[in-house]
């Protein structure tokens, strides 16, 4: 094993003890683009079945959504040379994209919607009670940043998720790791990277623009994204705004006294 690849599998089981992700008798389907990291995720959940101290079984599932040019049979022939299950479906979404949206408009909403209501029937199809996503630590703290500069909510995306109607729970194996080391790592496996020509044709997506901010801020401090990241799981709601978390006029809460303050204060 790769000092790459070490040092992916600790991230990925220190997030599966976190957050319990991969449990015994579970059948995942795992997500695979074609880009770097759904093959990087393949490859470490094939591991760690073939090592945990439990069972559970995989199905890589893709989903050819037409886009012009996407190169299938490629993908296609690198999973069968990883002898690992795996479903090709083809559904037609790249139509529906370029027919409801307006020249300017961005795609991946609409995309990302239509993709994971298909990614969860078909998980219910082949018997799937987990769908395993892609997603990376940079990934989670892009996120966190547009919900917070463009859509007022203080939200990320959780390693664990359930889904509204109850019948798989999303998991991101990758929560812990970074796109860099991803990326090497893909480059040192040799897999085939096909990036996504619908998204990679547009100009100015507000994804791109927190990617540049954390580069910017990286460049003159190297952990800003290692601290970010952790100050996802040290939430204090009493620092916040949100009263549905904490209420300081709670009916709980009496008056601040004298002795209060001098504890409070130093002296």
């Amino acid at each position: 094993m790769s000092n790459l690849e070490m040092k992916l599998a600790r991230k990925v089981a220190a997030a599966n003890v976190d957050f319990q992700m991969v449990e015994e008798g579970d059948r995942i389907m795992v997500g695979i683009s074609g880009g770097k990291d759904s093959w990087v995720m393949l490859h470490m959940l094939e591991r760690m079945r073939r090592v945990a101290p439990i069972g559970f079984s995989l199905v890589a599932f893709h989903l050819d959504q037409r886009h012009p040019g996407f190169p299938t049979a490629v993908l296609r022939e690198r999973l069968e040379s990883l002898e690992v299950e795996f479903v090709i479906h083809s559904q037609d979404t790249y139509s529906i994209v370029k027919e409801k949206l307006k020249p300017g408009q961005t795609t991946c909403s609409l995309c990302s919607r239509l993709r994971r209501g298909i990614m969860y029937n078909q998980a219910v199809e082949l018997g799937c009670n987990k769908i395993a996503l892609g997603h990376h630590r940079d990934d989670m703290l892009e996120t966190l940043m547009l919900n917070l500069f463009f859509t007022g909510q203080l939200k990320g995306m959780p390693p664990k998720l359930y889904s509204d109607d109850g019948r798989t729970v999303v998991i991101r194996p990758l929560a812990y790791c970074d796109e860099a080391t991803i990326g090497d790592f893909a480059v040192e496996m040799g897999f085939p990277i096909i990036p996504c020509t619908l998204c990679s044709a547009q100009d100015g997506l507000q994804r791109d623009a927190m990617k540049a901010m954390l580069d910017q801020l990286e460049a003159r401090f190297p952990e800003v994204r290692a601290v970010a990241f952790s100050a996802m799981s040290r939430v204090i709601p009493s620092h916040l705004l949100d009263r549905d978390l904490y209420d300081p006029n709670g009916a709980d809460r009496g008056a601040l006294t004298l002795e209060d303050l001098q504890e409070a204060l130093p002296v």
